[in-house]
C-alpha cells in the first residue's frame, strides 16, 4: 500500500490555530514532516486550505516546544532528533508509563473503557488506511487517556514532551507495507487487559509497545 501525503484540507473551527499545531505536530513526529526540512508557511497553507497565519502561529508554537527552528524571511526548519535522543526518550517513557498502567488498571471503569476501545479502533482504521497525521494524533491522545488516571499532571506533561520530540520515521514503510496494522492492535489488545483487570500483563504490554519506537517505528 502506497501511503499518500495526509497534510491535507483541516477543518475550519473555532479552533483552528490548535487543529493546525495538533497536524503540524503530528506531521512532524511521523516523519511526513522531514528532518532537516525547510517549509514556509505560504507553501504548507495550501496544502491545508487555510491562510498563512495560522500555520505561522502553529509553527511558532511548535519552534517553542523545539520541534522546529524558525529561518526569517525563508520558513521553519523540522528539528533533528538523533539516535542518542530518542534512547534518553524510550529509557524515559519505560521508567514511566509500564508502571502507571499498572497502578492504573484498577481505577479505569466501564466509561473509561468504553472511552479508550473506541480510541484504539480508531487507531487501528487509521493505520489501515495509511492517515500517519491521524495515526500519530490519536495514538499520542490514546496514552496520554490512560495516564490522566494518575491524576498525576507532571507526569502526563513529561510524556506529552516526550512524545512530541520523538521521530517515528519507520511508520510510513510500515505502512506502505501494509504491516502498522499490527502495531495498532497492541492498542485494542492492551483495553481488553485492562478490561480484564490484567494489570501485570498490561503493563508487560506497554513495555513492548513503547519499546517499537526504538525498532519498529523510528527507523528510514
Amino acid at each position: 500500500m502506497q501511503t499518500a501525503s495526509h497534510l491535507t484540507v483541516v477543518k475550519k473551527n473555532v479552533s483552528l490555530r490548535e487543529t493546525v499545531t495538533l497536524a503540524l505536530r503530528a506531521a512532524v513526529v511521523s516523519g511526513e514532516m522531514k528532518p532537516g526540512e525547510v517549509y514556509s508557511a505560504p507553501a504548507l497553507g495550501k496544502r491545508f486550505g487555510v491562510s498563512p497565519t495560522p500555520v505561522r502561529e502553529a509553527m511558532l508554537d511548535l519552534a517553542k516546544e523545539g520541534l522546529v527552528t524558525s529561518l526569517p524571511n525563508k520558513g521553519f526548519r523540522v528539528t533533528e532528533v538523533s539516535d542518542e535522543d530518542l534512547d534518553e526518550i524510550t529509557a524515559l517513557r519505560l521508567l514511566i508509563e509500564p508502571p502507571t498502567v499498572y497502578q492504573v488498571t484498577p481505577l479505569i471503569d466501564d466509561a473509561g473503557l468504553a472511552r479508550l476501545r473506541g480510541m484504539a479502533n480508531a487507531i487501528v482504521d487509521f493505520a489501515v488506511s495509511g492517515d500517519l497525521i491521524q495515526y500519530t494524533e490519536a495514538d499520542r491522545a490514546f496514552h496520554i487517556a490512560i495516564l490522566e488516571y494518575s491524576g498525576n499532571k507532571r507526569l502526563i506533561s513529561l510524556i506529552s514532551e516526550l512524545r512530541s520530540h520523538t521521530r517515528l520515521l519507520g511508520l510510513a514503510p510500515l505502512a506502505a507495507a501494509g504491516k502498522l496494522r499490527d502495531s495498532a492492535l497492541e492498542h485494542v489488545e492492551l483495553v481488553d487487559l485492562i478490561a480484564a483487570g490484567k494489570a501485570a500483563e498490561a503493563q508487560e504490554l506497554m513495555t513492548m509497545h513503547i519499546g517499537h519506537v526504538r525498532t519498529d517505528w523510528a527507523k528510514h
